[in-house]
């Protein structure tokens, strides 16, 4: 379990989360609350207690949109990082992070920001079960080739384990790996497809399009965000018995190397 103050980290969360949910509301993008945010609003009315992220997801067409004028549209002091904006960016997906802040989770990808809200893209899915089974397969490869291509070769030292992001760092670049990413993300649209998909939550998250449907406001700690209309059915399909909390000691948090909430990231010196 953590040993920082939590909730001094939700804290930063919900007004990333409130920011988010202004600045689509005003200019009409849509978004939902996602994964373990969703599953916080529906059984917590909020965060998880020991939940140490927070996750929305947008059709792809607002995600480009947010992409394009995040830096005119979001408050002052946060900032959407992306591979549309950073050639170097690890991650196939967006933050939406706050510069007064400093968070490094995983220190071999090289990639200093702040307390962030993960901004997954929601796309379209083949009609056909083993064609979304490929589809998805082959999401998995690409992202496991930019992990590599972004990894520090010599992590577990430079013995064999090495050897793998060596070749990568040799074959392919960091920014040819996201143009594949968004090509195949975006070959089925959203809003034209019968079968939807948060990538980053696998197959077992594929849904019809109506599952997602009109964003709803859900009682989120002291404020109001916008989640899937259907969220038994989302939930269910991701959880299993969704309501019933893991067992003490089992719960899930992610291994952040560095964190500070006082120091803006870019005055970290590694």
């Amino acid at each position: 379990m953590a040993d920082y103050d939590i909730k001094e980290l939700h804290g930063k969360m919900l007004d990333i989360l409130t920011a988010i949910d202004e600045t689509c509301k005003k200019h009409n993008l849509t978004y939902y609350i996602i994964a373990g945010t969703m599953l916080g609003a529906v059984r917590h009315k909020g965060f998880i207690p020991w939940d140490d992220d927070a996750d929305i997801c947008m059709p792809h067409r607002d995600y480009d949109r947010l992409i394009e004028h995040a830096s005119e549209w979001l408050p002052e002091h946060y900032e959407m990082v992306c591979a549309e904006n950073d050639s170097n960016y690890p991650h196939p997906f967006g933050k939406i992070q706050d510069s007064r802040t400093t968070l490094i989770e995983r220190a071999h990808l090289g990639h200093v920001g702040g307390v962030y809200v993960d901004v997954f893209p929601v796309d379209g899915m083949p009609e056909s079960r083993w064609r979304r089974r490929l589809h998805f397969m082959h999401y998995k490869y690409l992202c496991k080739l930019l992990y590599f291509t972004c990894r520090d070769p010599y992590r577990h030292g430079h013995g064999v384990s090495s050897w793998i992001p060596l070749l990568c760092h040799k074959l392919f670049t960091v920014e040819g790996i996201q143009k594949r990413i968004r090509r195949m993300l975006t070959k089925y649209d959203f809003y034209e497809s019968r079968q939807v998909l948060c990538f980053d939550d696998g197959l077992r998250s594929v849904v019809p399009r109506e599952v997602y449907g009109t964003p709803t406001p859900y009682p989120f700690e002291d404020r109001t965000l916008m989640g899937v209309e259907q969220y038994d059915y989302l939930l269910s399909h991701m959880y299993g018995d969704y309501m019933t909390p893991p067992p003490a000691g089992t719960e899930f948090q992610h291994n952040i190397h560095y964190m500070n909430l006082e120091m803006p990231y870019k005055e970290y010196n590694t």
